[in-house]
């Protein structure tokens, strides 16, 4: 596994496809965050970060796919799944140095936006005028978030060897679990079904970790679905193995 895992964290950064995923995450969220007038902390009047947590979520949906795609499409495409499994590599192995590589990818992208918590955190008035508990709470959902996105972009990648339809494949698979299901349940108002699809909404189960109190059946829920879409990436290897 940490092979494998090696292997795809040098392809990022030998290439520059790190390199300008970080870039254009940062100038986004930096944009969004301190230069458009109708979103920008500093027309707010006090120290929040609501904005950034609120819509950084809507980028990853778009930006992860866009990591994922080339993970297991591109070695159909080029035959190189097949020397993999002739190696002596368990399935899982192959699966999870993926997976810990994609992730690795974004929670390093992820890091540089901390200075948006120390900027807010000193211009508040006074300095440290800021709810930190939910600070980090929407930071260990927006981490949570990741590892499902980009189980499901894994699972994306692994169907068939077109990287474009990895890529649409694993946004339209982020937008529903984010926002469709989220959707249903408020047309569907009330009843158990509503709130059936209210609970596995990724955003009812991230916008609750961003109240700054970290409940574990929201951990659990989002590491099960993380769980539940690498089984499923499993189940493809090992069907290609065949």
């Amino acid at each position: 596994m940490f092979a494998v895992f090696r292997k795809e964290v040098n392809s990022f950064f030998n290439s520059l496809i790190a390199y300008i995923v970080m870039a254009a995450f940062l100038v986004a969220v930096g944009l969004i965050v301190w230069v458009f007038p109708d979103t920008s902390v500093l027309n707010y009047g006090y120290a929040d970060l609501g904005t950034f947590f609120a819509l950084t979520p809507y980028v990853l949906l778009f930006l992860i796919p866009a990591i994922t795609m080339r993970s297991l499409a591109e070695e159909s495409r080029n035959g190189t799944i097949e020397l993999l499994l002739t190696k002596p590599l368990s399935d899982w192995s192959l699966v999870l140095g993926k997976f810990l590589a994609n992730w690795l990818l974004v929670a390093l992208t992820l890091l540089p936006t901390l200075l948006y918590y120390l900027s807010v955190y000193w211009l508040g008035n006074p300095p440290g005028n800021i709810d930190s508990a939910a600070v980090a709470g929407s930071y260990i959902g927006l981490l949570l978030l990741s590892g499902v996105l980009v189980a499901m972009g894994l699972w994306a990648s692994s169907l068939n060897d077109n990287q474009i339809v990895a890529f649409v494949l694993g946004v339209f698979l982020g937008f529903v679990w984010y926002v469709g299901f989220s959707a249903l349940s408020q047309l569907l108002e009330s009843g158990s079904l509503a709130l059936m699809f209210s609970w596995v909404a990724l955003d009812e189960q991230y916008q609750a970790l961003g109240r700054g109190l970290v409940d574990s059946r929201n951990v659990v829920y989002l590491l099960s679905l993380t769980a539940f879409f690498l089984f499923l990436t499993y189940g493809r290897i090992g069907r290609l193995r065949k």
